[in-house]
């Protein structure tokens, strides 16, 4: 899909606001409320924009820690990797798993309540994943800052 200037002006109040109604996010945009709609439900029709969330401050849930995986494969075959990624998907603390080119096979981004919270983690469902030949991790100390708004220019 072609996305012209309205369309970005249109993504880049909703990944600012999502809860913007249709009415204020035509006026921010300039567009009459029916066109606005028909464009929102264009862009989501044709996967542009796949969810609304509500995004969640982690330590005001009690997910102070984030820890950074770094995960090898005993080698490179696909059902060895396809077990790895239906496996980790299934671990509710790893909040993102991604494929990797370089020296590691998988960078994972994990939230847990602390170190010994994360030992139980490692121990119980990491320790365990399928081709696993080396997990490195990796404890952040402080977030400097996140992004959920893609450039849109």
């Amino acid at each position: 899909m072609r996305l012209d200037t309205v369309d970005h002006a249109i993504l880049g109040v909703l990944q600012e606001e999502g809860r913007l109604s249709n009415a204020d996010l035509a006026e921010r945009v300039g567009l009459s409320a029916s066109a606005c709609h028909r464009r929102v439900r264009m862009l989501e029709s044709s996967g542009v924009i796949s969810n609304y969330v509500a995004l969640l401050e982690p330590e005001a849930v009690g997910r102070r820690l984030m820890v950074v995986a770094f995960v090898t494969l005993e080698n490179q075959r696909r059902e060895t990797m396809e077990s790895f990624e239906a496996a980790v998907a299934d671990i509710e603390e790893v909040m993102e798993c991604s494929l990797m080119a370089g020296a590691e096979d998988y960078i994972l981004r994990i939230m847990v309540r602390d170190a010994r919270d994360y030992e139980r983690v490692h121990r119980e469902r990491l320790s365990g994943l399928p081709g696993v030949a080396r997990l490195v991790s990796n404890m952040v100390l402080r977030r400097v800052f996140a992004r959920t708004a893609l450039p849109l220019g």
